[in-house]
């Protein structure tokens, strides 16, 4: 998922994001001594149009996979991604995404399965912008629920349930979308899209992505 503060930046707002500096942190930062960044998949490559199969080897493959992923969101300025921006078909994804009590999140989640809201839980909806990595340079305004948690399990095969509210419960929904094979632009109105699709078509990406043929 793309970082709420580029895109401020590309619209040039008059004021900056006033978006509380982290003062927590829970998760680990990663190592990427040996990590790559790789290029970003954009809408219309296959492999972001499908559901990606469930991880079933918890190996040093997979680990080096993740390590690369963290390389190539942080490259692209990201806060989010999802296996499958990076062409790999797999369930899993990475995140470092601040929530809107200013705590920053760091982890990923292999085969993740986004939770139905807890029984008695008022449903509110956050009506922020969304942008994606694999659209990119457009954002739009998309409703989601302010909680998500995501249950799944971490590199070595362990269980584990991510919970978060505001901008990283948007994040947690956004990147189990990505491996279930929808993007935030799916869940737009046919005008909305298309206004999302301009603004791809007429920006340029600060970061590498892969062409599609």
């Amino acid at each position: 998922m793309a970082d709420q503060h580029n895109h401020e930046h590309d619209h040039d707002h008059e004021h900056e994001h006033e978006e509380p500096q982290p003062t927590e942190v829970i998760g680990e930062v990663p190592d990427l001594a040996n990590a790559t960044a790789r290029p970003i998949t954009v809408v219309g490559n296959p492999v972001l149009h499908r559901e990606c199969q469930d991880v079933t080897a918890f190996d040093a493959e997979l680990s080096a996979l993740i390590d690369d992923m963290f390389s190539s969101m942080y490259a692209a300025e990201g806060v989010g991604l999802a296996a499958n921006q990076v062409g790999v078909d797999l369930k899993v994804f990475v995140y470092d995404c601040p929530d809107d009590e200013g705590v920053r999140h760091i982890g990923h989640v292999v085969n993740p399965v986004l939770e139905e809201p807890p029984v008695g839980r008022r449903r509110v909806l956050d009506d922020g912008q969304e942008g994606c990595l694999s659209v990119p340079t457009a954002y739009a305004e998309l409703p989601r629920p302010d909680y998500a948690a995501v249950t799944g399990q971490d590199k070595d095969g362990n269980p584990i349930r991510v919970e978060g509210t505001g901008f990283f419960a948007r994040c947690l929904q956004h990147e189990t979308d990505h491996l279930y094979g929808f993007l935030y632009i799916d869940k737009l109105s046919k005008r909305d899209r298309k206004a999302a699709l301009k603004q791809m078509a007429e920006g340029t990406p600060r970061y590498a992505t892969v062409p599609n043929d």
